[in-house]
């Protein structure tokens, strides 16, 4: 990676941005809050705090099936949410956008909808090695009941997928290639376009996870032909409790509903049940209403900024890390891969990834320790656990410094 100079000027208002955020302007442990866990969820900004709040004071009501203004009201901001998300992603319907929990339950609504609907004993899943748990085990659950079965795409040293060994894995009998966009452990951002175009040759449909790109950098799904993408709203300044399964039309209107109830029916007996049309089949019950309006604040909020100034930035602060991180007694990155985004992951020798966790929060620096549900990564680089430095648009160049002051009072503690 390119040396970046510490005060080397930046087109992005870093200061200008974290005034926006609420929970950064506090101390933990005596010591100015430095929080770089953004891969296990981001900050909010004031904007998205306000819609959830303003949604509870001042609309609160039920959507769709009320003719009151409230109701009605809380519908068109629903809607609109819905299709804010259209438009971030660039997908070509708001038929194609479904609202669910976050990026686990799509990824289970795929692999129990259309994977269980259509895998045969025999037919093949291609995952990654790299790959967080949620979208191993939903695959797993699959193949016990249809006979499919699982192969893996290897990780090289540098942490990147093998391509050769993904070509080499496709054959007649693939039916489904799921991976992550960026990997959460590694920071690797992977060639999505390249695999989703030998998938497609192939016969076999393409998931992405994209839980931790959607934060860093704009996507296209038309351009990516992928044919269905997942996210959460926390990884991108949004709630909890709510993402985003995206899927092209014909595919989701041919896969059965995910749940029974209110909202995903046209009409109901005892005889029979008809359904409704996406994206509301896969909708039942009332949603998170709130959850989806400060989405939607929280994806207009990054629309607002200089997406290219920002993804400039984010890579400066990468780019210095590892430069700290070379010079580091001890320290051994895990993921160098040419391409990556905000991810620092790393071991320090003779101190557990725990320990080196818990000492930077006597320090205010908020990091993640242990596998990142990835365990068959962790197994690979033959590490049970790594420390996490997760960046985002609002962390800064003397927030990376005031990490590596942290490592070396734990590397002394050690000593």
């Amino acid at each position: 990676m390119t040396a970046i100079v510490k005060n080397m000027p930046s087109p992005f208002d870093v200061k200008r941005i974290r005034a926006d955020f609420p929970v950064l302007h506090q101390q933990v442990h005596d010591k100015d809050l430095v929080y770089m866990d953004n891969a296990a969820t981001t900050q909010k900004p004031e904007r998205v705090i306000e819609a959830v709040d303003h949604f509870y004071r001042s609309q609160n009501a039920n959507v769709h099936r009320g003719v009151h203004a409230l109701s009605e009201a809380a519908t068109d901001a629903y809607e609109q949410s819905r299709e804010t998300v259209r438009r971030f992603i660039h997908a070509a319907s708001c038929q194609e956008i479904v609202f669910v929990r976050g990026t686990t339950e799509a990824i289970n609504m795929v692999a129990q909808c259309y994977g269980g609907a259509r895998l045969r004993a025999g037919d093949q899943i291609i995952l990654t090695t790299m790959e967080h748990h949620a979208n191993i085990v939903p695959w797993q659950m699959v193949c016990e009941k249809t006979g499919a079965v699982l192969k893996v795409i290897p990780v090289t040293d540098r942490g990147e997928l093998d391509l050769q060994a993904y070509a080499d894995l496709l054959s007649d009998k693939t039916r489904i290639v799921a991976l992550t966009h960026v990997s959460n452990a590694l920071g690797t951002v992977n060639p999505v376009k390249h695999i989703t175009d030998l998938a497609h040759q192939a016969g076999a449909v393409v998931l992405l996870d994209g839980a931790q790109a959607v934060s860093h950098f704009p996507v296209d799904v038309q351009k990516l032909d992928c044919d269905f993408y997942a996210f959460s709203a926390h990884k991108v300044f949004g709630p909890t409790g709510i993402g985003v399964l995206y899927g092209k039309q014909n595919l989701l209107d041919a896969m059965p509903p995910y749940q029974g109830g209110g909202e995903m029916i046209r009409t109901v007996s005892f005889e029979k049940t008809t359904y409704n049309e996406i994206p509301y089949k896969f909708e039942a019950g009332t949603p998170h209403i709130a959850g989806a309006l400060g989405l939607a604040a929280a994806l207009k909020y990054l629309n607002r900024l200089d997406r290219t100034a920002m993804a400039q930035h984010e890579q400066n602060l990468i780019e210095y890390a590892h430069g700290r991180a070379g010079d580091f007694p001890g320290l051994r990155i895990i993921g160098e891969a040419r391409q990556k985004t905000s991810v620092l992951s790393f071991v320090l020798s003779e101190i557990h990834s725990h320990d080196v966790s818990t000492i930077l929060d006597q320090h205010g620096i908020a990091v993640r320790a242990g596998h990142h549900c990835a365990m068959p990564l962790m197994r690979r680089f033959n590490v049970p656990a790594t420390a996490r430095a997760s960046f985002a648009m609002y962390n800064s160049i003397d927030e990376v410094d005031a990490l590596f002051e942290g490592l070396k009072q734990a590397r002394n503690l050690w000593a």
